[in-house]
């Protein structure tokens, strides 16, 4: 198409992890994991210094991600998310630590709907009875509250991930109460959070590529919705992974997320 002004992602020359984006905090980082909570993947991993990004680091990525969008290949769609993991950010690990708020971010939202408590001392009890009950607003102050605005690309995402996360909730469970949900809806708040923030990263990088290759506004739609069922999907049975492997009890959510995550990187880097 041609036409996208979406990001060309981030370009060589600069930390694969920027210095803003930080690791989780001492308390939340599963330092003293066992080696064997993730089978043959280390949970942890500290480099001495930030990576550079190399020059052309999406180029790859973008070949394969072209090949899915001509021919919707599942084929070249796990190649391109491969070398996007591989090449764009030098590994699972290095993503991992770059989407270190992602995990900060989980964290919060489970506090907030296990507690009802907000950062500013009010409560969503308070905000429901201020909105008559309205449910969009309920959802913006949880989005609000886990990820205040910051002026970064990766917080307005994740406040959209957060959205999206609670709305997906209610379709899949019609019922439920932002007040008082079960554990069951928790854990799939913070699973769909995830896969969500993950998606949203992945599009600042690569939704230009997807437009531009497309020959119609039709297709694009399509090939990011397959990639984004691609990436809903295989987050999820990487937190299942973990948790049949043993959940990081060390940091709770926080430690959980990063294990999930690093789980997912490593299961996309596998297609290479």
């Amino acid at each position: 198409m041609g036409t996208s002004q979406s990001s060309k992602g981030p370009g060589p020359n600069v930390p694969l992890v920027p210095p803003w984006a930080g690791d989780l905090p001492p308390g939340d980082d599963p330092l003293n994991l066992p080696s064997d909570v993730l089978p043959g993947s280390d949970v942890v991993e500290q480099p001495s210094s930030d990576p550079m990004a190399p020059p052309g680091r999406f180029a790859d990525a973008r070949r394969s991600l072209g090949s899915f969008v001509a021919n919707g290949s599942g084929s070249s769609l796990r190649r391109g998310v491969a070398r996007y993991v591989r090449t764009g950010y030098g590994g699972a690990g290095t993503l991992a630590r770059r989407l270190a708020g992602t995990t900060r971010t989980a964290s919060s939202i489970d506090s907030i709907l296990r507690s009802g408590v907000l950062g500013d001392g009010s409560t969503l009890a308070d905000v429901s009875l201020a909105s008559n009950g309205d449910v969009g607003v309920l959802m913006d102050a949880v989005a609000n509250a886990a990820r205040p605005i910051d002026g970064t690309q990766d917080a307005e995402s994740s406040r959209r991930s957060v959205r999206e996360a609670l709305s997906d909730l209610l379709e899949r469970y019609p019922d439920a109460d932002l007040l008082a949900l079960s554990d069951d809806q928790r854990e799939f708040v913070i699973e769909r959070f995830a896969a969500m923030d993950v998606y949203g990263r992945f599009l600042l990088d690569m939704q230009s590529t997807v437009m531009d290759k497309s020959p119609d506004i039709r297709t694009a739609m399509t090939r990011l919705r397959q990639i984004r069922e691609y990436i809903q999907s295989t987050v999820a049975t990487a937190f299942q992974s973990v948790r049949d492997a043993g959940a990081p009890t060390v940091g709770g959510i926080a430690a959980l997320t990063r294990a999930a995550l690093k789980e997912t990187f490593r299961v996309f880097e596998s297609y290479l």
